[in-house]
């Protein structure tokens, strides 16, 4: 395994969690569900725009599709495009860690992810913490809904460092092989809740008509 296909992996499972939004939450209440997910996002790749003296032309998050443009040539080239592309993935999990550490004091424990296999019990274990009692299990259940939004990078910030991307595939530093293993099993918790919510509205539906 190396770091090129997880990467891809992250991409795709985060291009079906935005989908998923799209076709079947596409209602008011969760657009401002999801304003929160877009928010880290594209405050992620702002902020790596100012670390690496890459000029931004537009920063918009209210709209309908909130987006980030910046000038194509920052200050440290390659490199620059990289941190660029790939902030979200840094922004969002940091984002993640200071909420759970600071304002849920803790709430939530993550599973330990070292391997594919080990990735399908990170949802379980995310999920099986969950107490609809307490508000920190909302809280956490809010930001589990966005983090396809918040952390997946997208083709278009894949494209914006293809001319780097080939040496992913050599990567196998255990290290980052972790990192990107506990973002998949992240995304796959959303799509779950995703799931979970589509079936719930669907319920709410069948039981107006009755």
């Amino acid at each position: 395994m190396n770091l090129g296909i997880l990467i891809i992996l992250i991409t795709l499972l985060a291009y079906v969690s935005n989908w998923i939004n799209w076709r079947y939450l596409n209602y008011k209440l969760t657009h401002w569900l999801y304003f929160i997910g877009a928010f880290v996002h594209e405050t992620s790749h702002a902020l790596a725009c100012f670390l690496t003296g890459a000029r931004i032309e537009e920063y918009n998050v209210f709209s309908r599709q909130p987006r980030i443009v910046y000038s194509p040539n920052p200050r440290l080239p390659l490199i620059g495009r990289l941190l660029i592309s790939l902030a979200p993935l840094i922004g969002g999990l940091l984002f993640l860690f200071l909420i759970n550490r600071y304002w849920l004091l803790g709430y939530f424990n993550l599973p330990p992810v070292s391997s594919l296999q080990s990735i399908l019990f990170l949802p379980l274990g995310l999920l099986s913490q969950i107490n609809l009692l307490d508000w920190q299990s909302w809280v956490m259940v809010l930001l589990l809904l966005n983090v396809g939004a918040m952390i997946g990078p997208s083709v278009k910030d894949l494209k914006n460092i293809w001319p780097v991307f080939p040496i992913f595939f050599f990567i196998k530093s255990p290290l980052l092989l972790n990192f990107a293993f506990l973002v998949i099993g992240l995304i796959l918790t959303n799509i779950i809740i995703q799931f979970f919510l589509i079936l719930l509205i669907n319920l709410i539906k069948i039981a107006k008509r009755i």
